[in-house]
C-alpha cells in the first residue's frame, strides 16, 4: 500500500504533466497582453481593458497552480524556498515565460524524438531564456523610465538597447535609468545576463574542445589496413 506522501507526489506529477502546456500558453498570453498594454498607445480603451483582464486571469491561473503544487508537495512552509523560480513567478509574473523553456524538452519526450546533446540544450535554453528575460525587462524598463524626468530612455527601442547592453555587461551609458526601480531591474538583468551568457559561451567552448579532441583522436589513429 502506498503511503500518503507517495500518493501526493504522484498526484503532483500528474498535475504538472497535465498543466505544463496550458500554463506555458498562459505565460505567452500574459507576456503578450502586458506588451500590448505597454506599447499599444493608440489602441482603443476596450483593448487595454481586455489585456488587463487577460493579465489578471493568467495571474489567477499561476496562483492556483502554485497553491495546488504546494498542497501536493507535502513540504509545508519549505516549499517557497525549495522552489525559488515558482515563488518568484508568483510575485513577479513577468518571469513566468521562463517556465516555457522546459516545455520544449517535454514535448520532444512525448513525441519520442531524440534529445539534443548537452551542449546544444544548454545553449538553446540559455539563449531562449535570455531573449525572454530581455523582452520582459525592456517592457518593464520602458514602463518605469519613459515618462520619468531626466530619463534618456524615451522609446521602447531605447529600453531594448539599454537592456541589451546590460545583459552583455557592456553598459555604453547612452541610455541609463534614473528611477530606483528601473536601476533595480537592470541590476537583476546584469546578474542574469552574466549567468546566462556564461552558460552559452562556456557550453560553446566545451563543445569546440570536445569536437577538436575527437578530430585529433581520429587523425592520430593508424589507417585501416
Amino acid at each position: 500500500m502506498r503511503t500518503r506522501p507517495a500518493l501526493d507526489q504522484q498526484r503532483r506529477h500528474r498535475w504538472e504533466h497535465r498543466t505544463e502546456l496550458p500554463l506555458a500558453a498562459a505565460s505567452l498570453v500574459f507576456l503578450g497582453a502586458y506588451a500590448a498594454r505597454v506599447l499599444g498607445h493608440g489602441l482603443p480603451q476596450y483593448v487595454h481593458d481586455l489585456c488587463l483582464a487577460l493579465l489578471l486571469g493568467c495571474w489567477l491561473l499561476f496562483r492556483i497552480d502554485y497553491a495546488v503544487r504546494w498542497r501536493l508537495s507535502g513540504e509545508g512552509a519549505l516549499f517557497w524556498a525549495r522552489h525559488g523560480l515558482s515563488t518568484a513567478v508568483l510575485l513577479l509574473p513577468l518571469l513566468r515565460p521562463l517556465r516555457v523553456v522546459p516545455v520544449y524538452e517535454a514535448i520532444r519526450r512525448r513525441q519520442h524524438r531524440p534529445r539534443l546533446n548537452l551542449y546544444a540544450r544548454v545553449m538553446s535554453y540559455a539563449g531562449l531564456s535570455t531573449a525572454l528575460i530581455g523582452f520582459a525587462g525592456a517592457l518593464t524598463v520602458y514602463t518605469l523610465e519613459h515618462s520619468a524626468e531626466g530619463s534618456s530612455i524615451r522609446t521602447f527601442g531605447d529600453a531594448v538597447w539599454c537592456v541589451c547592453s546590460t545583459l552583455a555587461t557592456v553598459g555604453y551609458g547612452d541610455a541609463v535609468p534614473v528611477t530606483f526601480l528601473g536601476r533595480l531591474v537592470l541590476v537583476a538583468l546584469m546578474g542574469g545576463g552574466l549567468a546566462l551568457l556564461g552558460a552559452v559561451t562556456g557550453s560553446f567552448a566545451s563543445w569546440l574542445l570536445h569536437a577538436f579532441a575527437e578530430e585529433g583522436e581520429r587523425a592520430d589513429r593508424p589507417p585501416a589496413s
